[in-house]
């Protein structure tokens, strides 16, 4: 086989295996949000390396939330992105190094997806190398 058919082949293997792992639910040790005496639900949440921790992130309905997203260190850049406004969640936040607030009321019980929509061309997604999660309103 000649180096650019093992390169191709290479390449489809990649492809393939990161667009299974994208198809797979979110997975991992669910954080429960508690409420603070002001009656917040907090959430600290660390995106970048292609995760999210927490990815997997439980709260309460008709409470306030206030997520504090940031990004590790490194110079790929990631967002973090939600769209469920039938459930009062809509957002869509670059990270940075320095923390910051993201607060909404959900209103509708669910599981509703967050994601990195970043992509480089020729590249899988940044949600297809696995930096999604699903914010649980129960």
């Amino acid at each position: 086989m000649g180096y650019g058919r093992f390169l191709w082949a290479v390449i489809g293997v990649f492809l393939t295996s990161a667009v299974a792992f994208a198809a797979e639910p979110a997975k991992g040790t669910p954080y429960v949000a508690t409420i603070d005496p002001d009656g917040v639900q907090r959430v600290a949440v660390l995106g970048g390396g292609y995760y999210f921790d927490p990815n997997v992130i439980v709260v309460k309905a008709n409470v306030p939330v206030e997520l504090l997203v940031r990004k590790e260190g490194g110079i790929a850049p990631h967002d973090i992105v939600l769209k469920a406004p039938e459930a009062g969640i809509d957002f869509a936040q670059e990270l940075s190094t320095e923390p910051r607030a993201i607060r909404f009321t959900p209103t509708k019980a669910g599981r509703y997806e967050f994601e990195c929509t970043k992509k480089l061309p020729f590249f899988p997604s940044h949600k297809e190398r696995g930096m999604h999660g699903v914010l649980v309103v129960e």
